[in-house]
């Protein structure tokens, strides 16, 4: 059995538990497509360039294996999958112990579709983590939101929350299994528990006391929920066991772009956010995520994008050119031509390189603890500092998981680079 999953956090969260249940009942799973007589992808389809790397990596499959198919792409665009792709099994996200019922009818030769919405895996299931020091847990699937451009949604549909209790049992868990960083991720973290009564500074306050040595990475919350909670937010990041990264997609500066995207805030809402906290935690690593080309975005609406990265200066900025998804309002909005959009990308794109080298120059000589979280490249490891700082070192012997106090000796535009001391 090979197992390949792509996508988001969440994505690779449900991978670690289909390779557990897979495992638990019995088959082998290997690293390599040659050694399996079944793949199985465990698929992302958020964005069009997304959706045709899988259908390019689905078609590749050797005829000699069976294949099924999961993640989001079966209940995106099963239209096209079913039209390129030759598939044995094709199973819904969040498959769980769906996916052991599906293996072993496609051993026995029968095809399967079950494309059932709304799951959400039991914590009670075997995980197999891909990487021991980091734990990635997801609190809820889902979400509130309504964006005018997302598929995601029709994958994840509504929001279905862990408890409080439910997520600290699994946290002590994987701490004593030997995580040391927790990744707490959702659709929209910033929504959690508002299905079941609680709120995600309520979660944050009761893990961080959680008895161990570890870090915990909140994952993306939209500004419309940020900024309702944004005191209790900030005084629960200031906790030593929480990465001062805080993830908030404004995904436009136009307020005219935001209505027609359906995001439910403002470009003030999220300028507050960032302010607030710069304000109270001033070296915190801010994330945030750009559409390029959103359907009748004018110049004037993509200068104003422009300015709010050029005031804001983000350390992290995830760039999209957009694509119409299928089944979305904005696909039966009024289109930018193809050219355009990838010209604001490129001077998107320009804008913050400048802006990333500028971002990490004031780290040069800082001295402090790092977590190794990742092996990289050529004998190099990859640690996080407390504002999840990406900070490679090298180091003959195997480093994952260990705490170690380094200084930085070189600036880079995506990490950089130290020697310990």
């Amino acid at each position: 059995m090979y197992v390949q999953s792509f996508g988001c956090p969440t994505n690779f969260a449900d991978g670690e538990v289909i390779v557990g249940c897979l495992s638990e009942s019995e088959f082998k799973v290997v690293s390599r497509v040659e050694d399996a007589d079944i793949l199985v992808y465990n698929t992302c389809a958020v964005k069009t360039p997304t959706e045709n790397r899988m259908i390019k990596i689905l078609k590749k499959a050797p005829n000699s294996k069976k294949v099924v198919v999961t993640g989001c792409l079966p209940l995106i665009n099963f239209d096209r999958l079913k039209r390129e792709v030759r598939f044995d099994g094709v199973v819904g996200p969040s498959s769980g112990a769906r996916i052991v019922e599906t293996i072993r009818k496609v051993e026995r030769g029968e095809k399967v579709i079950d494309l059932r919405r709304g799951m959400k895996p039991s914590y009670n299931l075997p995980i197999i983590r891909r990487n021991r020091v980091t734990a990635i847990l997801p609190i809820s699937y889902g979400c509130l939101g309504r964006c005018s451009y997302c598929c995601v949604r029709f994958a994840r549909e509504k929001l279905r929350s862990f408890t409080v209790d439910e997520i600290k049992r699994r946290m002590r868990e994987d701490l004593k299994a030997g995580a040391k960083e927790v990744w707490l991720t959702s659709q929209d973290a910033g929504c959690y528990g508002r299905d079941i009564g609680t709120s995600l500074t309520s979660l944050l306050k009761e893990v961080v006391r959680v008895e161990e040595k570890f870090y915990i990475r909140v994952g993306m919350m939209n500004p419309n929920y940020a900024v309702k909670m944004l005191d209790d937010l900030i005084d629960v990041y200031k906790n030593e066991r929480v990465y001062k990264f805080l993830h908030i997609p404004v995904q436009s500066g136009d307020d005219e772009v935001l209505k027609r995207m359906n995001r439910y805030y403002s470009v003030e809402d999220f300028k507050e956010v960032i302010s607030s906290f710069r304000d109270e935690i001033p070296d915190i690593t801010i994330a945030t995520d750009i559409i390029c080309g959103f359907p009748e975005e004018s110049e004037e609406a993509f200068r104003n994008s422009i300015d709010l990265v050029r005031e804001v200066k983000p350390d992290v900025l995830n760039i999209s050119r957009f694509f119409p998804r299928p089944g979305t309002p904005a696909l039966g909005m009024r289109q930018l031509p193809g050219w355009k959009i990838k010209e604001r990308s490129r001077i998107m794109s320009e804008l913050f390189r400048e802006i990333r080298i500028e971002k990490n120059r004031p780290w040069l000589h800082w001295r402090g603890k790092i977590l190794i979280d990742e092996k990289g490249k050529n004998g190099s490891w990859i640690g996080r500092n407390f504002a999840y700082k990406p900070i490679v070192i090298k180091g003959g012997k195997n480093l994952l998981g260990e705490f170690l106090t380094v200084q930085v000796k070189r600036v880079h535009p995506i990490y950089l680079y130290a020697e310990t001391v």
